[in-house]
């Protein structure tokens, strides 16, 4: 048996129901809720014979069943609060004043103000909705909020988020490893780095403190010790609250941290489709014409892979670039010792405030010594069309590549 996932969500599959006066128990829709009635959003106002009227879009109803009910109907302050806040906005951004006038001295909004607050509704609707699949599908305890204050840009239509590589059809991200280290208390003397010919990457407070360049060994799913080795930290995922918000200078979303982060603390793995280096090349003819960076080479020992982060991805998708960074990249291994196919996480280079933009050199430049073998490994693949960098540090190249 097969299936196709509905995209429609649960809201559409009502109104459908309630239009076709259909009764379906597994969306909620019974003989007894058919005609129960909750404010999705407001949509207009009105003021009519002294009496404030608000026009409601109902919860599970198509738009042709919207109402005008007064004031003392509606038990929704925080719709009615949003409601004047984004008619506030408009106005603020227009420089609109008063209400309009029309016959029979009825007050009311003008149709350009209430088309924003409707466009406003459904997109903080719609943020809600993917914020909330976001997490449910995230396999860290960290919460990932999303913020747009901007615009009335809404989730991204094409992006499906995922926690760990997704491998196109003959790449094996998994070489099967089966054997760990016999550490009781790690690190020992054939600890997982050490057997790799390295020292350990993380120091007693779990911080990293080798250069950047070097790989990073940790503790896979075979070996001896448990959960709370120090050897084991990028396989637990962000352990920081993230909010993917929409930027005010043209830079699209980007990534800031709800928490402080201590220097040299991992932040995020960077993930997305692993595909071989020709089909990379393939699609970044169309990415240059879009303006996209989303390949990264991993390139550490070969160049015979790439990372597309365009479709398939995690909170990395949207960390922007920016020429003095405050994230730095390092190669890991865990579960697949293939130095074609290291996992790639993102690492502090300093303190970082509560609030504070995420970012990362797409050149890897700056901290990274790229005369050596090593870091050449680092860096994203290599677009043809220069894309003119609005990242806005002093340093700033004015170039992405």
């Amino acid at each position: 048996a097969w299936y196709v996932p509905c995209l429609a969500s649960l809201e559409t599959l009502q109104e459908l129901c309630r239009k076709e006066n259909l009764t379906c128990k597994s969306i909620g829709i019974t003989n007894k809720s058919l005609k129960s009635y909750e404010v999705e959003y407001l949509c207009d106002y009105k003021v009519e014979e002294g009496k404030a009227y608000y026009l409601v879009k109902w919860k599970g109803w198509p738009e042709s069943s919207n109402t005008w009910e007064p004031r003392k109907h509606l038990n929704c302050p925080l719709l009615i609060e949003n409601f004047l806040k984004d008619k506030s906005e408009y106005l603020s951004r227009r420089r609109e004043g008063k209400a309009m006038k029309v016959r029979n001295h009825v007050k009311t909004l003008k149709p350009a103000i209430a088309d924003y607050v409707v466009k406003k509704a459904k997109q903080r609707i719609a943020l809600q909705r993917w914020k909330e699949e976001l997490n449910r599908k995230k396999n860290h305890k960290a919460m990932i909020l999303v913020e747009n204050t901007v615009d009335l840009e809404g989730p991204p239509l094409d992006f499906y988020y995922i926690n760990e590589y997704k491998p196109a059809p003959g790449i094996n991200v998994l070489n099967g490893i089966t054997t760990g280290c016999e550490c009781a208390d790690c690190p020992a003397e054939k600890c997982c780095p050490k057997e790799a010919g390295f020292i350990l990457a993380y120091n007693k407070r779990k911080k990293l403190k080798i250069q950047p360049g070097l790989p990073i060994y940790e503790c896979n799913s075979y070996c001896r010790c448990g959960p709370d080795c120090l050897n084991r930290i990028v396989q637990k995922g962000t352990p920081y609250s993230l909010c993917i918000f929409r930027t005010n200078n043209g830079r699209g979303w980007g990534v800031k941290t709800l928490q402080k982060i201590k220097t040299n603390s991992f932040v995020m793995e960077y993930v997305g489709e692993v595909i071989t280096s020709e089909e990379a090349e393939r699609r970044g003819q169309l990415y240059d014409n879009q303006g996209n960076t989303y390949l990264f080479d991993l390139d550490y020992d070969s160049d015979e892979f790439t990372v597309d982060a365009a479709r398939y991805g995690n909170v990395s998708h949207f960390v922007n670039h920016s020429c003095d960074p405050n994230l730095q990249v390092f190669n890991v291994f865990i579960d697949n010792l293939d130095l074609r196919l290291p996992r790639i996480a993102l690492f502090s280079t300093r303190t970082i405030k509560a609030g504070e933009e995420l970012t990362f050199d797409y050149q890897m430049k700056g901290s990274i010594d790229l005369t050596s073998d090593s870091a050449e490994g680092l860096s994203p693949s290599k677009k043809r069309i220069r894309t003119v960098c609005k990242c806005g540090a002093v340093c700033c190249r004015g170039y992405l590549n």
